[in-house]
């Protein structure tokens, strides 16, 4: 029998309104580093390299990114920076800090890991 009132077929309200859990709302892990990267980006205007260090905190997360600071030639000598950067549990930058300065040809004897 097809439906004549022109309404759409019944579905489950139950469904419909239901609010996503916090955890349903909560960003994945790489869309996490997506908007970290972008977000310090934006706001310092140097270019954020790669992710160092990930986590999951109580108050969202907390991410050690590498950025270029300076271009030199060469490359090598060219001066990078870690920042430390905290997100909120919807990946919101909520702070960020430089915590390290170095050429990018050098190693780090005295640092293991990203934090």
């Amino acid at each position: 029998m097809a439906n004549t009132s022109g309404n759409t077929p019944n579905r489950s309200r139950s469904t419909a309104n239901k609010k996503p859990s916090a955890a349903e709302q909560a960003p994945g892990p790489m869309t996490v580093q997506r908007e970290a990267r972008t977000q310090l980006a934006e706001l310092t205007g140097m270019a954020a390299e790669s992710v160092t260090s990930f986590e999951r905190t109580e108050d969202g997360w907390a991410l050690e990114i590498e950025v270029l600071e300076l271009a030199r030639v060469p490359d090598t000598m060219s001066l990078m920076a870690s920042y430390q950067v905290d997100l909120d549990p919807q990946g919101t930058l909520t702070g960020y800090r430089r915590v390290r300065r170095y050429e990018r040809g050098r190693s780090d004897a005295h640092r293991s890991g990203g934090r």
